[in-house]
């Protein structure tokens, strides 16, 4: 979702509607260390949100951060003042093993030629 402010464009990574909580669900998505400069970056779109798209009978605009690491403490000084609803957590990679990866290819492309084999003698 993008914002525009003045001359500036501002892109929200991932926004979802959470049913049960009746209220939007903005992801800001970091691939570094989560900084406290983040925090205000959320709640710059979380305030837009509640102004241009939360329904009066919806609930306050939530956000997550999802970094690639973080310092607790530093998390903790960053949300201690904050009223708005934001959680920041890590995330980890995880790849799909490269021979397990072969070995399914391997399959598939097994599979496409014997159809291909049978649609040619049909």
């Amino acid at each position: 979702m993008v914002y525009r402010v003045r001359n500036s464009d501002y892109y929200i990574d991932l926004l979802f509607y959470h049913r049960g909580l009746a209220c939007l669900v903005a992801f800001e998505l970091k691939i570094g260390t989560f900084k406290p400069e983040h925090l205000g970056k959320m709640n710059f779109y979380l305030e837009a949100l509640d102004r241009e798209h939360k329904k009066e009978n919806e609930n306050p605009s939530v956000g997550v951060i999802l970094c690639a690491n973080k310092e607790d403490e530093v998390v903790e000084f960053a949300l201690s003042r904050s009223l708005s609803p934001t959680l920041v957590s890590e995330y980890t990679l995880k790849l799909i093993d490269k021979n397990l990866l072969k070995k399914k290819l391997h399959e598939l492309t097994e599979i496409a030629e014997i159809q291909q084999l049978s649609d040619e003698s049909n």
